[in-house]
């Protein structure tokens, strides 16, 4: 009897092959599916589609983007009841999907990832952006792109106010350049994800779960150099000397001009005993 696979396994498989064919939703699912073991990824999908349907049954024969989007913020955030969870914002939990599902609570990447999964069921032309800061959702249509702040209830902006935005994370010390406005991939969505929960672990002291996380980061870019040395780094803490000395050298080669190069072939001489 074979066993079932494991959600590792299974995350691998799903971000394998081609952007364009990869799942977002049941990628995100299976994130926390190592956090929660029992997790069925469909129950969850199933909730993505039936809210779609609601915002369909009421938009009829509507096409107007500004019409379209506010149906949609409509339904998710004054309905539904999702919203930034400013008050514990780094709490794990909202960057799993199906918590952010169950408790209407997310943070600017999980809750862009609804916005974006149910848009793209109702076919609207819905792209992530990796803003500084702050993930936001972008509609590019034909003669219009317009900004959808999911974090703030789907508050929305024309592109060239962006600005605005940009001021209201950094307070003005940023000024908007075009690579903050270039479009995200789904590897880019879950590898910020997954970024987060890294973040909060390390800062939690927990290093298996900070590990699990730099795992599935490199699943995501296997050639990821910083990614790599972290995961190094972490690795030595742990004692686990040969797998560290291993990911340090990888990192060697992948950046060896890099800044800290030096003092990570000073780390590697020493995992090495030499």
């Amino acid at each position: 009897m074979s066993l079932a696979p494991s959600a590792r396994s299974r995350f691998a498989a799903l971000v394998d092959g081609e952007e364009s064919r990869l799942d977002l939703a049941a990628a995100a699912l299976t994130i926390a599916a190592e956090e929660y073991p029992q997790l069925t990824v469909e129950p969850y999908l199933r909730r993505l589609d039936l809210l779609a349907e609601r915002v369909r049954d009421r938009l009829s024969d509507e096409s107007a983007p500004l019409v379209l989007l506010e149906e949609l913020s409509r339904v998710l955030f004054r309905e539904e009841g999702f919203q930034g969870n400013e008050e514990d914002y780094y709490d794990a939990r909202n960057s799993f999907l199906n918590d952010v599902l169950d408790r209407r609570r997310g943070i600017p990447i999980t809750l862009g990832v609804v916005y974006l999964e149910v848009g793209w069921r109702l076919g609207l032309p819905l792209v992530g952006v990796n803003f500084p800061g702050h993930f936001v959702v972008r509609y590019e249509g034909e003669a219009l792109r317009i900004l959808v702040d999911p974090f703030h209830a789907g508050a929305l902006r024309f592109e060239d106010e962006a600005q605005r935005l940009l001021d209201r994370v950094y307070g003005g010390a940023v000024a908007l350049r075009p690579e903050h406005l270039r479009a995200a991939g789904k590897k880019d969505i879950l590898g910020r994800i997954l970024s987060n929960l890294k973040g909060i672990y390390l800062n939690a002291r927990d290093e298996p779960r900070a590990l699990g996380a730099m795992d599935r980061l490199l699943l995501l870019r296997p050639d990821a150099a910083e990614e790599m040395r972290d995961r190094g780094m972490l690795l030595a803490r742990l004692g686990r000397t040969a797998e560290a000395a291993r990911d340090l050298e990888r990192y060697l080669q992948l950046a060896p001009e890099a800044l800290d190069a030096q003092g990570m072939r000073m780390l590697l001489q020493k995992l090495r005993g030499e």
